[in-house]
């Protein structure tokens, strides 16, 4: 069994409320091998924790889904 644990920031355009915050984070939890995201309004960023690398190509489809754009 793999315990590594991978970590991934991302930047992230067009949140300004608590509700983004909620809705990017809903959006990446439901990606394959994610173990904890977190995401900083004041940044821009989402941390995520994975046991797998994670595509950032479904990163951002995810964060798209939510209604923001990744852009690093």
């Amino acid at each position: 069994m793999n315990d590594t644990i991978i970590t991934t920031t991302f930047t992230i355009t067009g949140m300004t409320c608590s509700h983004c915050v909620n809705a990017v984070t809903e959006e990446i939890c439901q990606l394959d091998g994610v173990t904890g995201v977190h995401v900083d309004l004041a940044t821009g960023t989402a941390t995520i924790d994975s046991n797998q690398q994670i595509d950032p190509a479904a990163v951002a489809a995810a964060v798209d889904e939510a209604g923001y754009e990744v852009v690093s």
